[in-house]
């Protein structure tokens, strides 16, 4: 008997040894082995076009600093979930055993998860109870205790674990359940927050607020049995109900998570950069955001839409780089996150007919060439009639100039051309300039009855205002990793596609839309913008029934503006005025502190002063305008008696 206890004695100090040793092993291999990058997985940084950072986060959730939170939330996230944690090296084993002993005792299975192993678990493991499982999240666990410390790990923790409703993290979890930073959090708020990771589906105020309250008490008993309330505080804990925001406000008040969304959608089309790597976070993202133009964008938003059941998508661009400024994809992030700019697709209306009328450029006609306006019905060979109308029924009944129909936005001058010009003309030209959505060869396309996107649509656009060269449109000008090198770099590809002479000549064409020189039975159709401009500029409108656009350039900036309602209902004239004031106000706000500048005229353009609407000899000072024309086509004004 004294031998078995002996050996007994033995086996058990044995084992005892080796487990510390083992334990030593682990440990040393932990510290030898490469630092998990673990604080950085999934996170992102994204710096402006002035490389000062606009958002630092993970899965678009935004990153609290420890010394951020209320002290109230981090003692009761400790007091619930790991009360020792400051005091273990990983794994609480007076814990672990007293779990193992109650569920042996009670056949139950209690958990004993430290911070430390939970954190771990939520970033890289499954949640299955294999063993292969346990044992990885074992070394990992100790892998992070060595190489992090314990404010890294509890930090980290409370950033990326649920909170409910859609929201990882306590930075979104604070604004979307109160309205508030984490670190303006009340003892009573940081219970109930505290408290909703255990279930979040269950716990969280907005699906169960009883439910979320009697965890935040169990909370409660903890901080209290912690020393950290005391018996007062704790017997006066939620006499009174808390007000619950729910809803999703983190640094949505502003839409630029609409430009965020749209950054982070590029990056995932970026060939160059590993899934991988982009899991593994840390990655510094520097893009064309001008954070001035876009605060600018959103002012001019809120203060036009004063009617919450419009929508707006809105960008601005800088033409020679193709580099995206500033983009909202809608009035509310909060209550929308359909990104209207880079999602929908919307008729363009009478914004497509300047892509019509360099078509005509290219194929003979003038500035100074005429079509008779008058309510007319096109006859087609398969007896099919199309009978398209003007703006309240207004028409010239007379010819007039291309000019003089681009800023009317005449649309019998439009169809006539069109088909003129047979009807894969325009598609053609829309295809050279970069615009990628399905375009119907039939006769209302002159006005813009096709669906585009507004983004895929900017890209024609740039190619206009940028004189003809065709490049890519993006949002990542560069991106490097947490070491400082280099993994992409946006590579300037240009293309001319266009004749550089029609393009000067259409974009003098677009300054006519707020030329008061073509006021005559109808008046331009942006007139009442000019007496606001700093400068000259090519514009287009474009109105349907359910869509106003306003899209116009200059040499330094190009700007779309769509405002409509997302269940495509009719809209009323303060739609368009909408998209005009804006327009305007986005455009003026950038170029400020700009020089006025223009495109230089080509040398083989010339310039004749003529009367505005007609394009004859000029009767009527106040009617005279420059019309401009390729050397040698000047005297060449066609008229086309088209009728039917």
């Amino acid at each position: 008997m004294k031998r078995k206890l002996i050996f007994s004695g033995r086996l058990t100090l044995f084992i005892l040894l080796a487990g510390i040793v083992s334990l030593i092993g682990i440990y040393t291999y932990a510290f030898f082995s490469p630092r998990l990058e673990l604080t950085n997985l999934g996170k992102l940084y994204l710096y402006d076009n002035n490389e000062q950072l606009v958002f630092q986060g993970t899965k678009g959730q935004e990153w609290v600093s420890l010394e951020d939170m209320s002290e109230n939330l981090i003692h009761a996230v400790i007091s619930v979930e790991d009360k020792n944690f400051y005091h273990h090296h990983g794994f609480d084993y007076f814990r672990i055993g007293k779990a193992l002993l109650t569920n042996f005792v009670k056949n139950t299975r209690q958990g004993a998860s430290t911070i430390s192993q939970q954190y771990v678990k939520n970033m890289f493991l499954t949640f299955d109870q294999t063993w292969k499982r346990k044992i990885e999240e074992a070394f990992l666990t100790v892998e992070l205790e060595v190489h992090y410390s314990k404010d890294d790990i509890l930090e980290g923790y409370i950033n990326t674990i649920n909170y409910g409703e859609g929201n990882y993290g306590i930075g979104s979890a604070s604004q979307y359940y109160f309205n508030k930073s984490a670190k303006d959090l009340t003892l009573e708020e940081a219970l109930m927050l505290a408290g909703i990771p255990k279930s979040p589906n269950r716990f969280n105020p907005v699906v169960d607020y009883d439910a979320c309250i009697r965890r935040a008490k169990i909370v409660a008993r903890a901080m209290k049995d912690n020393k950290y309330i005391s018996d007062e505080v704790y017997n006066h804990l939620f006499e009174n109900k808390i007000e619950i925001y729910g809803k999703d406000e983190q640094n949505h008040s502003q839409m630029i998570q609409y430009y965020q969304d749209a950054v982070l959608n590029e990056l995932k089309s970026i060939s160059g950069i590993p899934s991988s790597l982009m899991d593994a976070g840390g990655l510094k993202i520097y893009t064309t955001l001008d954070s001035s133009a876009q605060k600018n964008m959103e002012e001019s938003i809120k203060s036009n839409i004063g009617s919450e059941d419009l929508q707006i998508a809105s960008v601005l661009i800088h033409p020679n780089t193709g580099g995206v400024l500033a983009l909202t994809g809608g009035f509310d992030y909060s209550k929308s996150q359909y990104n209207r700019a880079t999602q929908s697709k919307r008729q363009v209306g009478s914004t497509m007919k300047p892509f019509l009328y360099y078509a005509a450029l290219e194929n003979g006609l003038t500035s100074s060439s005429t079509f008779y306006s008058s309510e007319t019905t096109f006859t087609f060979s398969n007896n099919k009639t199309y009978s398209p109308s003007n703006y309240n029924q207004i028409y010239a009944n007379k010819d007039i100039t291309m000019a003089a129909a681009l800023a009317y936005s005449d649309n019998i001058y439009a169809v006539k051309t069109h088909l003129f010009l047979g009807e894969e003309a325009l598609v053609d030209i829309a295809k050279k300039v970069g615009i990628d959505g399905s375009l119907q060869a039939n006769p209302s396309l002159a006005l813009g009855t096709s669906e585009l996107n507004m983004m895929d649509f900017a890209h024609g656009y740039s190619t206009l205002a940028s004189g003809g060269f065709k490049r890519d449109l993006y949002f990542i000008e560069k991106i490097v990793d947490m070491e400082g090198n280099l993994i992409y770099q946006h590579k300037q590809k240009k293309e001319m596609v266009l004749n550089s002479n029609y393009v000067y000549i259409l974009n003098e064409m677009l300054t006519n839309t707020t030329n008061s020189a073509f006021n005559s039975y109808t008046t331009p159709t942006a007139l009442s913008l000019s007496v606001k401009m700093s400068r000259k500029y090519a514009l287009k409108t474009g109105t349907t029934n359910t869509d106003c656009w306003s899209v116009g350039y200059t040499p330094d900036a190009l700007s779309l503006v769509w405002v409509g309602k997302d269940d495509s209902s009719e809209v009323g004239s303060i739609a368009s005025r909408i998209s005009k004031n804006v327009w305007l106000e986005t455009m003026e706000g950038y170029l400020k502190d700009k020089d006025p500048i223009w495109y230089e005229t080509p040398r083989n353009v010339v310039g004749l002063v003529k009367d505005a609407i007609t394009g004859h000899e000029v009767i009527d000072k106040k009617n005279s305008t420059i019309f401009y024309y390729e050397k040698g086509t000047e005297l060449n004004s066609i008229t086309v008696n088209q009728t039917e």
